[in-house]
């Protein structure tokens, strides 16, 4: 159960006992056997392992320590994938055959690349850890495939520090800023495009097509929210899509969709917004897009309603937003480039016409959707050199 196996080793390495840990996070010894956990059961997990352990550090020790082992056919497909980029597209891809709790994005530059890294909790907020050990585990994988002592050009949280300073560093090796606008970590192109020693086209070709059979048996069960999630990020290519559209597209009445929308604590508005958001993010990268340009091709008919959406997504204007990422080109902790989404290709946004909203994606999914570069560190954000 990747991460479920992972925490548990990690506690052990730690002297606590699975028996121990499960009974903390009032988890019955017999939810082992399931082939996959709720995300709230994971996170009770991981709180139980902190309170166990007591240990300040313990979500960077549980990533690092992630291996070929810990993700079943996906990390058959790193082993043959041509590129580490390739790679982190594959993961991007089959995130779902990982965990739930989570997907990944790809936000390319000239020089470096963010791999970002999006949350997806259920009733329960995330523990800190599980983020730090996401990104250490990016940081391990990465080292692992390639083969080398890689470095990251940098590593920031959205999060405040939670551990000492030297784990960061032997798990990095690089600058680490918190209360930043994302979670992700920056790597070279140079790195990222490297031919791979270990690359097997055939093979790649075999355990995609295991990868895609395992992931078609998850979607036969797939929610409601990711179905209209793909549908709302794919009319947005064309204009804005209303809720009597999307019921439609998926069978239903408007008011059945919003019934079962509500079930689980979404709206169609909420979803709309999120899409729109990744949209207006990717295209900030595009600089020769006039920023009203973006805005109106969002479906925002005045300037001000875009500034004002894009401030409560940021807590930034779009002018503000653009400088930031403009002036963070040249520095090697700054973010770079386009936003790229999930496993699939999307065009440049068209600002010229009504039909528009079309997002390049570059590749990269620890699931779907998408945020955005962000600021560079802020005056009182915490930073570890």
């Amino acid at each position: 159960m990747n991460w479920v196996s992972t925490v548990l080793a990690a506690a052990e390495r730690a002297g606590v006992v699975r028996e121990r840990l499960l009974a903390q996070a009032g988890i019955d010894s017999a939810e082992l056997a399931r082939e996959r956990w709720p995300i709230d059961h994971i996170t009770r997990l991981w709180r139980a392992a902190v309170h166990c352990t007591q240990d300040p550090g313990f979500g960077l020790k549980a990533g690092a320590s992630v291996g070929p082992g810990n993700f079943n056919v996906v990390s058959y497909l790193l082993q043959s994938a041509p590129s580490l980029r390739a790679a982190i597209s594959a993961v991007q891809r089959y995130q779902r055959l990982i965990s739930d709790g989570g997907r990944f994005q790809v936000i390319a530059g000239t020089e470096a690349s963010w791999v970002v890294y999006h949350p997806r909790q259920g009733e329960l907020a995330f523990s800190p850890h599980q983020i730090e050990a996401v990104l250490a585990a990016v940081v391990a994988f990465s080292r692992w495939i390639t083969g080398q002592p890689l470095r990251p050009r940098q590593v920031q949280f959205s999060q405040p520090r939670i551990g000492p300073n030297p784990g960061y560093r032997d798990a990095f090796g690089c600058p680490v800023a918190f209360d930043q606008a994302f979670s992700g970590v920056l790597l070279d192109n140079a790195v990222l495009d490297a031919p791979l020693p270990q690359a097997d086209a055939q093979l790649a070709r075999l355990h995609h097509e295991h990868a895609a059979q395992r992931l078609a048996v998850l979607r036969e069960g797939g929610t409601l929210a990711q179905e209209l999630r793909a549908w709302i990020t794919a009319s947005l290519q064309a204009r804005v899509p209303t809720r009597a559209e999307a019921a439609q597209a998926l069978g239903l009445s408007e008011r059945t969709l919003a019934r079962r929308l509500q079930a689980q604590k979404l709206s169609f508005n909420t979803l709309l917004d999120a899409a729109r958001r990744d949209a207006a993010l990717q295209a900030m990268a595009q600089t020769e897009l006039a920023l009203a340009g973006i805005g109106q091709a969002l479906g925002y008919a005045e300037p001000a309603v875009f500034w004002r959406a894009f401030r409560r997504w940021t807590g930034c204007t779009p002018a503000q937003w653009r400088a930031r990422l403009e002036a963070g080109r040249a520095p090697a902790d700054a973010p770079a480039g386009a936003l790229p989404g999930p496993a699939d290709v999307r065009r440049p946004i068209d600002t010229r016409r009504r039909r528009r909203a079309r997002v390049r994606a570059a590749p990269v999914s620890m699931d779907d959707d998408r945020v955005a570069p962000g600021p560079t560190p802020h005056a009182g954000a915490s930073r570890i050199r």
